[in-house]
This record gives structure tokens, C-alpha cells and sequence, in this order.
């Protein structure tokens, strides 16, 4: 489990096919506190460390991407040099300064819009149609692995979009400073909002 907090920007060094794919990830992270097999959220995507090292160039860390997760995840993401929002696994006691991710991505979106917006930044982004149904305004979702709060939805023309108030911290710390309208982005759900559409669809059944 993870909360959305992001603690560190990764950069992808190399990628090897060899059934998998073996993804190396650059961090800032002492990888003598992370153990192989530990959990790390890459972009929004709960991936098992297989791997680890440190050098002259710092720390760093390996994780096997199935084909089933490289379909699944934003166009673009697994190539050399992209950059990686990172949150370690949530741990007992931890504050839960976000709130609860899973690191399964439920769906990809679009950028549509980034715009300055008084200090901050106004973020808009489309929505899949499975999707849909589970935003609302006020409410909890995650952009490539950043917890964040929905500001607006907007479902006219039959496409779902989502507004988002981005402030220059999370900007500064995160890969979403960088974002251009056309950049697809991991979106996932609030649980909470889940649990609540599948009571709604047992209700309307009954």
C-alpha cells in the first residue's frame, strides 16, 4: 500500500528484454534500507525490487514489467531516460499525508490542459469511460502515482474530464511540472469510490 506522497524521482537507465522486462530505475534512495522483493510505486505502478546496487552514480534499483503491465500503463512511460515519480511501500505508523493507493492502475488518461493558474497550475486531464463513474469533485485520485484532490469534472460532449489545482511544491517534486497537453498519464481510482460503485451496482440489481 502507498498513499500517494512522492519521495523521490527516479530515471530510467536501461531496459533488457529477457521474457520480461527488466527495467533499471537511478534513485536518491540508500538502497542498504531496501531489501529485495521490497515494493516500489514507479509512476503510479507497485513494482517488486528483483535487484539493487550502488555506484559512482548512486543509487539503484531493478523490477521485472510484464507485457500485461506495459499495456495497462501510460504509452511512453517504459523507455530509457523517462522520469519516474517513486514512493517506497507504506509502513505501519507512517503518516498518511495522501491517501490509500494500491499502485494497480485502473485506467490511462490525457493531458489536455496545463495552464498557470495564479501560483499554481491548473491541470486537466481526460478520462476512459470505465473510469468515469468513479470521480468526482472533492474527491481522491491518482495521477501517476501523486495522490491528489479532484477539482472539477466535466462530463459534456460524452468525454469525462478532470480538473486538478497543481501548487508549485507538488510541481517541483514531482514529473508533473514537466506535463504538455497529448502526454497519457496512470490514473487510479480512489478505493473507496470503488467499493461505493460496486454496492450501487448490487443496489440497482436487486
Amino acid at each position: 500500500m502507498f498513499t500517494g506522497i512522492i519521495t523521490d524521482i527516479g530515471t530510467i537507465r536501461s531496459i533488457e528484454q529477457r521474457g520480461d522486462m527488466r527495467v533499471v530505475i537511478a534513485c536518491g534512495y540508500d538502497m542498504n534500507g531496501v531489501a529485495i522483493g521490497a515494493s516500489i510505486a514507479c509512476s503510479g505502478v507497485c513494482l517488486t525490487v528483483v535487484d539493487k546496487g550502488q555506484d559512482n552514480d548512486g543509487g539503484w534499483f531493478a523490477v521485472d514489467v510484464s507485457g500485461e503491465t506495459i499495456a495497462c500503463t501510460a504509452q511512453g512511460q517504459w523507455e530509457q531516460g523517462q522520469r519516474l515519480n517513486l514512493e517506497r511501500a507504506l509502513k505501519v505508523g507512517d503518516e498518511l499525508g495522501g491517501h490509500i493507493v494500491t499502485g494497480h492502475v485502473d485506467g490511462v488518461g490525457t493531458v489536455t490542459r496545463w495552464d498557470a493558474e495564479g501560483g499554481s497550475h491548473r491541470l486537466e486531464i481526460t478520462v476512459p469511460p470505465i473510469i468515469a463513474p468513479f470521480v468526482a469533485a472533492k474527491g481522491s485520485v491518482t495521477i501517476d502515482g501523486v495522490s491528489l484532490t479532484v477539482n472539477s469534472v466535466d462530463d459534456g460532449g460524452g468525454v469525462t474530464s478532470i480538473g486538478l489545482n497543481i501548487i508549485p511544491h507538488t510541481s517541483a517534486v514531482t514529473t508533473l511540472g514537466s506535463y504538455i497537453p497529448g502526454r497519457a498519464v496512470n490514473l487510479e481510482i480512489d478505493v473507496l469510490a470503488r467499493y461505493l460503485k460496486r454496492m450501487e451496482d448490487l443496489r440497482s440489481a436487486a
